[in-house]
């Protein structure tokens, strides 16, 4: 469809065409035929499993303690949980590549930060309510900040500014602050290469 731009999330679909005039009815009708159709009838794409290195030193996890406190965790079990789990991409938004991926384990849903801060560094791993994500550029926040990851996944430059798609999937890995250091440079220099799987259909 010529022109398009779309943004899936939940349970919505925005469709924004700046290039040409826009027939509603007849949109509106192509979408809900597709909607309609018996599953299996429409092309999948490839979705993939990455696997996002963070460090979760208390440098970068400005909120870790306090979070685990809250939930009753240790440090360590915290960082256990999060990086035990695959974690479903189901919107990207709020800011260019930002991921709210879902699937968070119970023992880390925590409510967002009563107070949002005005500034959240970018690359920062947050938890909020039932979802985890990672600030993809420096903005204010609210989220409960518990690391950081030394890789851009927002990159405007790029043929695909945000490497990851609606329906992928997030795994994030523990690093020590020499890998993250390592990691940063190697992201500097454009030769950091994410680590990818490819799912199952």
């Amino acid at each position: 469809m010529h022109g398009w731009e779309m943004s899936i999330a939940y349970n919505s679909l925005t469709m924004v065409n700046t290039l040409e005039d826009v027939d509603f009815e007849s949109i509106n009708k192509q979408i809900l035929d597709c909607h309609g159709r018996p599953k299996g009838t429409t092309a999948k794409r490839e979705r993939f499993l990455w696997k996002i290195p963070v460090c979760y030193d208390l440098e970068f996890g400005i909120d870790l303690e306090e979070v685990a406190n809250t939930l009753g965790l240790s440090q360590e079990q915290l960082i256990a949980h999060h990086t035990s789990h695959e974690y479903t991409v189901y919107g990207i938004g709020f800011l260019p590549g930002f991921m709210y991926l879902g699937g968070l384990p119970g023992q880390l849903e925590i409510p967002r930060r009563k107070e949002p801060r005005l500034h959240v560094a970018k690359g920062s791993v947050g938890l909020a309510g039932k979802q985890t994500g990672i600030y993809p550029q420096d903005s204010p926040g609210g989220w409960n900040i518990i690391g950081s990851c030394p890789t851009p996944v927002f990159n405007p430059n790029a043929d695909e500014p945000c490497f990851v798609k609606v329906g992928d999937r997030i795994q994030f890995k523990q690093i020590s602050k020499g890998e993250y250091d390592l990691h940063k440079i190697e992201a500097e220099v454009g030769i950091y290469k994410p680590e990818k799987f490819k799912l199952d259909a």
